[in-house]
């Protein structure tokens, strides 16, 4: 682009377009601004998913990336924090059943998912987050269906540890 074809442009924009152009550039710079600070702001979330990760690959046997980090990324990095604190994991386990395919292990502390299951990473995240928000977690197995609700009487596998 030459000289000339700049003040030409310029001519054609005319100074009242330029000028609000300029002015709703200087509106929106703020706002740009905070939207890089929120993507920059989740490095401790990130931390908080690594770390959850990083124990999956340590506790579970049928973990993988695939598999563990759909339903990681479901659970609030709050929440995640709260499991790191007491040693807890979450664990993909395909041997769960679709109808039922949401377990909290007490005794060892692991939360497991079937990853074959599309609403099981969404009910995986609203439980783990109401346990670390409560900061109560059980000794006894608990048991969701698909939709959420719990399974009274319903049986599943016995977690095995890596």
């Amino acid at each position: 682009m030459n000289c000339k074809s700049r003040i030409l442009g310029s001519r054609l924009l005319g100074p009242g377009l330029l000028g609000s152009s300029l002015g709703l550039l200087l509106i929106l710079a703020p706002h740009a601004d905070a939207q890089k600070r929120r993507a920059a702001a989740p490095a401790k979330d990130n931390a908080a998913h690594a770390a959850a990760m990083a124990r999956s690959a340590e506790t579970c046997p049928e973990h993988s990336d695939a598999r563990t980090r759909p339903g990681v990324a479901a659970v609030p990095a709050a929440a995640l924090k709260v499991l790191e604190s007491h040693g807890y994991a979450l664990c993909p386990d395909t041997r769960l059943d679709t109808t039922t395919p949401v377990v909290w292990y007490g005794k060892q502390g692991v939360f497991a998912w079937n990853p074959a299951n599309g609403a099981a990473t969404k009910v995986l995240a609203a439980q783990a987050a109401a346990y670390a928000r409560s900061d109560e977690f059980p000794s006894a197995t608990v048991v969701w269906k698909a939709n959420g609700k719990l399974a009274e009487g319903a049986l599943v596998p016995a977690f095995r540890k890596r």
